[in-house]
């Protein structure tokens, strides 16, 4: 299976149509077809339904959309790889790859692509927004260079770096909720409320470990990737986003505000790589300004906590 017959297939997957893909590749169209039925002799199965008598459009089969998502992956890998290995000796260029969910802790890894293309105009930040899940598979697979987890790591499988920053959990609501007029929210105040949750984490688990909810207290309406998503339904009235803080821009939160749990509920990330891959010289780079920025966050942590220690 040659990565020009892939490149093929999914030209032609993207314009469902062999002619026209056929076009944008600058083939012929015998050629792209005689490709693709030999592809499909190689693979044993049909990948493309070509359409009735005088329609040129093609769908893809089951296998073919197998084939596309790891075609797509392929190809993906293989561009990343030619980028490190095109870099030279004495410049950095390309694009390093982050899979994570949202966060303010994006602010940090920012601040490390700022620090780096001071440096190396010619780097670019790729993020991939999923749950730990996606993270993982997409790290696995080599598609990133870095994830960004709340779940606990295989310290075998992975190296890890602490973010110095905690995300706060709280409370998304319209402003015209009753919790609204309180500063905080407790747990007690969760109880049979409906609740819009992340996908990032068992959110069962979590409201019963962590906010102490008894299962019949639990009331979940929706899941949600992105917070940006939640809040329109929490805009439309079905029920209250449970979220980081600091995730929902001014811009968007008319009519909704948001309260942090009282007690306060925290979550700790960290960042993860394959420990027994070697991470190009970008990647390394990169790795490098992230700890100058955490190392830098971090003592501004401790110039505040002992300025407040000293009001006090």
């Amino acid at each position: 299976m040659e990565i020009r017959v892939l490149r093929y297939f999914l030209a032609v997957a993207r314009e469902q149509n062999i002619t026209k893909a056929a076009g944008v590749l600058n083939v012929s169209q015998p050629t792209l077809s005689t490709q693709l039925k030999e592809l499909e002799e190689e693979i044993g199965k049909p990948l493309l339904v070509r359409g009735r008598k005088g329609s040129r459009k093609v769908t893809l089969t089951q296998e073919g959309m197998i084939l596309r998502k790891r075609a797509e992956e392929i190809m993906n890998l293989v561009n990343k790889t030619r980028n490190e290995l095109c870099c030279a000796d004495d410049s950095l260029s390309g694009e390093i790859h982050i899979g994570m969910g949202e966060t303010r802790n994006m602010l940090l890894f920012a601040k490390a692509a700022s620090m780096l293309r001071d440096e190396h105009p010619d780097i670019r930040l790729d993020i991939s927004s999923g749950n730990s899940r996606f993270v993982l598979e997409m790290l696995d697979k080599g598609l990133i260079d870095f994830g960004l987890l709340y779940d606990d790591v295989d310290s075998v499988k992975y190296e890890t770096l602490e973010v110095p920053l905690c995300d706060r959990w709280g409370l998304l609501m319209k402003s015209d909720c009753p919790l609204a007029g309180k500063e905080t929210v407790s747990g007690h105040d969760l109880a049979g409320l409906p609740l819009i949750v992340s996908q990032q984490q068992n959110s069962e688990k979590f409201l019963s470990g962590q906010i102490g909810l008894r299962s019949e207290e639990i009331n979940i309406v929706a899941r949600y990737n992105l917070v940006l998503n939640a809040s329109f339904l929490t805009q439309a009235g079905l029920g209250c986003t449970l979220c980081f803080e600091g995730l929902v821009p001014s811009c968007i939160q008319s009519g909704l505000v948001f309260r942090p749990l009282d007690p306060p509920v925290t979550s700790t990330a960290v960042i993860v790589w394959k420990r027994f891959e070697v991470l190009s010289r970008l990647a390394e780079q990169y790795l490098v300004k992230l700890r100058l920025v955490f190392d830098a966050c971090r003592q501004h942590n401790l110039k505040d906590s002992g300025e407040s220690n000293d009001n006090t």
